[in-house]
């Protein structure tokens, strides 16, 4: 990558690294993903000689990667560009891409639904597809046949093995909410039950991980029997549970077992950051905050010795892989990517209460300025003050940039989170809403240079958006979107659909107009502002086929229109194509401003 570059671009193709996945029984190897030559695939990692070397090499770029605990296999998916139907492989850790990576299971190409592996070759692999939704098959190191553990219509995932292999970890949906899953616990020897955990309407269970002791059968469990996540500890054989209340702001966002079960490594969500604890188990007592106290802890994992390695980032700076005491562990390949501005909080009252924004703006720089909202997708998701080239490249090109924890975001509590099922899709653009004009009756955004923005379910609420609320935007760009979604449902994967059907309490049948009033099509009359619409063709998320619909509607109504068209599925892992992205979006929004 060349210095030469604009400061927006050196960031967008800047090396980037997660968090290493180290190998139980062999801690330093570990399996990470980074970018080569501009794509995100895994590398083999050892982490006493510091040598990184590349693993997989697909043109559109691989990041679902597990290592095995003795270190010597890695298992990932490969899929078909983009489209996340697909079939585990499985490689030598250390070889290079053009090394033999077999299929790891005689099981069909399916959606992943989680994958565990154990001792001895020993795996549980989960799979998702149309016409079974959810099936957890056994796969043994000897090669045998793949046996039976689960199966059922709704959704359903792989959580954890226990340390002795005899017991399964997974949530599940029998109940009809993937939104508000239940844990069971089976015996890997038969499939038989050994206990359920299961908290009612509208209170979900995850399973974390198991206490990684032989013998030790807890279950570390998030709850939210308080109105937010927090965590507990049950054995499912005694049927035991302890609840831990840490006493913090805030809710429970990952957490893990220290390497001998004597604590929790925790991260907790608070206004939009996101720092470390740890927790104490065997005299419970005050959480210790350890970390950075600034910015966002965005994957941390334990350590042997009791240290951790955390990976963590700010609006302003990017992000790296370090110790506890801010030791660097690794650092992405290539040159590094320049900073950027820091964040603002903006509190504004909603009719669902205070919504948290964060603003970026152009330092030094006087209102009004145009403003770029930048919506999140999930909506099981919320911005954060971290690092990311996207809003900072707005930023560079003079935008003041919000992004909006709608009603529908996580880290806020149960409530706030679960508040959109009111009126899918309305009720997060009246926070959206009542943010811009709140900037805009403070002077720092022009009324006349607002440009609606998102990707994925920040995609649905920009088409929605434009559809309900025609007289606040003045441009609109839409990536991945749910554009029709009626057709929407009936495309994409088996996932997906059992959250639809949990989110509007029902599939398109059941509840047709609740359906009709949340999709984007409905409201397409309305639409005034010119729209540009990036699609995915492989993308099972928002399927191609809706977002047709919603283009030939635009069409035919002479709406300013323009697509942009990409050979992937829900968004690419390759620079080339984001750096492409970014570009049609910033002609479009200039061309559109003046």
């Amino acid at each position: 990558m060349s210095s030469d570059l604009p400061v927006w671009e050196q960031r967008f193709r800047s090396g980037r690294t997660g968090l290493p996945q180290w190998a139980l029984d062999a801690p330093a190897r570990c399996v990470v993903v980074a970018t080569t030559g501009g794509v995100l695939e895994l590398h083999s990692w050892d982490a006493g000689s510091g040598r990184l070397t590349q693993l997989t090499s697909r043109a559109e770029g691989t990041v679902d990667g597990v290592l095995d605990r003795a270190g010597e296999w890695v298992w990932w998916f490969d899929d078909d560009a983009g489209s996340e139907h697909g079939i585990w492989r499985r490689q030598a850790f250390g070889s290079s891409p053009d090394a033999d990576s077999p299929p790891a299971t005689t099981l069909p190409a399916a959606y992943s639904a989680g994958l565990v592996l154990g001792h001895d070759g020993l795996a549980v692999v989960g799979s998702s597809d149309d016409g079974y939704g959810t099936r957890i098959d056994l796969v043994s190191g000897d090669g045998s046949a793949p046996r039976r553990l689960y199966e059922h219509a709704e959704d359903a995932g792989v959580a954890d093995l226990s340390e002795d292999g005899a017991l399964l970890a997974i949530s599940h949906s029998e109940h009809g909410d993937s939104r508000h899953p239940a844990v069971r616990v089976l015996r890997v020897e038969d499939g038989s039950t050994v206990a359920d955990l299961w908290d009612g309407d509208g209170k979900g269970l995850e399973p974390v991980g198991f206490a990684p002791v032989a013998g030790d059968n807890r279950l570390l469990v998030s709850h939210e029997r308080r109105g937010r996540s927090e965590l507990l500890l049950w054995d499912p054989v005694t049927g035991a549970q302890t609840e831990l209340e840490l006493g913090l702001p805030g809710e429970v966002s990952e957490a893990s077992w220290s390497v001998d079960g004597s604590s929790l490594l925790v991260g907790i969500d608070h206004e939009a950051r996101t720092r470390l604890y740890t927790v104490a188990l065997d005299e419970p007592g005050t959480p210790v905050a350890v970390g950075r106290g600034d910015g966002t802890v965005l994957g941390a994992t334990p350590r042997p010795g009791g240290d951790a390695w955390v990976l963590w980032s700010s609006a302003a700076e990017p992000p790296a892989v370090r110790t506890l005491d801010g030791a660097v562990v690794l650092t992405p390949p290539g040159l590094p990517a320049p900073g950027s501005v820091a964040v603002e909080d903006v509190w504004v009252e909603s009719r669902g209460g205070r919504v948290h924004a964060l603003l970026r703006r152009p330092a030094g720089a006087e209102g009004p300025l145009p403003l770029f909202f930048d919506v999140h997708g999930g909506p099981t998701w919320h911005d954060s003050d971290a690092f990311r080239a996207y809003p900072s490249a707005w930023v560079d090109h003079g935008f003041a940039v919000v992004q909006v924890n709608y009603r529908g975001s996580t880290g806020y509590g149960s409530a706030w989170r679960d508040a959109l099922e009111e009126r899918v899709g309305h009720i997060e653009l009246e926070d959206i809403v009542a943010v811009r004009d709140f900037l805009v009756d403070d002077g720092i955004a022009d009324p006349s240079r607002i440009v609606l923005s998102g990707a994925s379910w920040g995609g649905f609420l920009t088409l929605l958006g434009i559809g309900v609320h025609p007289d606040k935007w003045s441009v609109a760009v839409a990536g991945v979107p749910v554009a029709d979604y009626l057709t929407a449902y009936d495309d994409e994967m088996e996932g997906l659909k059992a959250f639809d059907r949990a989110l509007f309490g029902g599939s398109p049948e059941e509840v047709p107009d609740r359906y009709r009033d949340s999709s984007p099509l409905t409201w397409i009359d309305e639409v005034r502002v010119p729209v540009l619409i990036l699609a995915g063709e492989n993308d099972p998320r928002c399927p191609i086929r809706q977002i047709d619909n919603y283009l030939d509607a635009l069409a035919a109504r002479g709406m300013p229109h323009e697509v942009y068209r990409y050979d992937a599925g829900h968004g690419s892992l390759v620079d080339d194509e984001r750096v492409r992205q970014f570009r049609a979006e910033l002609d479009f929004v200039q061309r559109v401003l003046r």
